[in-house]
């Protein structure tokens, strides 16, 4: 296999714990080891793609910074990535760079969000994303890795190292790694990628500028709306007048709604409806919702329209724990980004 022409810096070193010595000090990890990017494991990741190292993925205007191929394989294996994982990568940087995305302003802020990778359609099976037990935790390679190469991208490739770029105030365990998948066998519903126009024989990656999320549990409800009536007091605590916000049902939250008959636009409506509270109480809560002209009091909703309520299916068959995931300035700062795998 040739090498490549390389425009990154090339460095010796003795040994694996000289080089995790050189790459602490340099400031390119997240503080946890990292797999040395030696010329060969970073050409093999680009030639799995057909891509040369100084091909452009994206582009950062706000930084003034270009992403190439080269960067993004780096920092793959660095974080334990395979190659067959690349291709996730790249289309998953891509979409964070898309405009509407915000990257800078996320990866800036001290509301501390973090990259959320939802991988949709075959691929996700292929290789093994988990979508199931501990499906935010560790423990799955494709997950952990693909997550952690995102991050890594973010520290040295854009420049968003913690307490340099990044003012985050508290951050979150999802900036270190945050990948998932949909549990489509489980899901009665057409999958996320699907919902948003793609094929279901499409594969996709999404992208979710995420806050930390809060786990909402009720064992003993099985009608949905007695089920979905528990969202309620997670989704106040998100604020009024979202433009998007995340739903993770679970297994067992599903099963019963499915075995209602009730469509994925009905949780949403039934959401929506739900977890409205008056402009007084909103302001009360510390929350800046204007008056009405007339002075009379109004009902506001937590999401401005039904389908603003994101529903994902993932989980373990066993425990009745759901999420509610905030996004960073309520979905309309960052709006989230879905791209097809090529």
């Amino acid at each position: 296999m040739a090498l490549k022409n390389w425009s990154s810096e090339l460095i010796d070193a003795d040994d694996l714990s000289s080089a995790m010595d050189i790459f602490w000090e340099k400031g390119w990890t997240d503080g946890l080891p990292v797999v040395p990017p030696t010329e060969e494991r970073v050409a093999d990741f680009l030639d799995y793609v057909g891509m040369e190292p100084d091909e452009v993925v994206c582009r950062i205007a706000d930084r003034n910074r270009v992403i190439t191929a080269e960067k993004v394989a780096i920092n793959a294996v660095m974080a334990g990535c395979l190659p067959e994982y690349f291709p996730v990568v790249v289309t998953a940087v891509e979409a964070m760079c898309a405009p509407e995305f915000n990257l800078h302003a996320i990866t800036a802020s001290t509301m501390g969000a973090a990259v959320l990778t939802v991988v949709s359609g075959p691929i996700a099976k292929e290789l093994e994303i988990n979508s199931g037990v501990g499906v935010f935790g560790p423990g799955h390679r494709a997950n952990s890795t693909i997550g952690r190469a995102i991050r890594l991208i973010i520290i040295n490739a854009t420049g968003s190292a913690s307490g340099e770029i990044d003012k985050a105030t508290l951050g979150h365990p999802g900036k270190f790694s945050w990948c998932m998948a949909e549990a489509d066998e489980v899901s009665p519903w057409p999958p996320m990628h699907v919902d948003r126009g793609f094929d279901a024989g499409d594969s996709t990656v999404s992208i979710f500028a995420g806050l930390s999320g809060t786990q909402v549990a009720n064992h003993h409800a099985q009608a949905p709306e007695e089920i979905l009536v528990s969202f309620r007091d997670a989704m106040f605590a998100v604020g009024p007048t979202q433009k998007e916000l995340i739903a993770v049902l679970c297994p067992e939250h599903i099963g019963n709604i499915r075995a209602a008959g009730w469509s994925k636009s009905q949780v949403q409506q039934f959401l929506f409806e739900t977890s409205q509270r008056s402009d007084a109480d909103w302001r009360a809560a510390g929350e800046v919702v204007p008056a009405s002209p007339d002075g009379s009091s109004r009902m506001v909703p937590v999401a401005s329209e039904p389908d603003n309520v994101t529903i994902l299916v993932a989980g373990g068959a066993a425990g009745a724990f759901s999420s509610i995931i905030p996004l960073w300035g309520g979905g309309a700062g960052s709006q989230s980004v879905t791209k097809r795998i090529q």
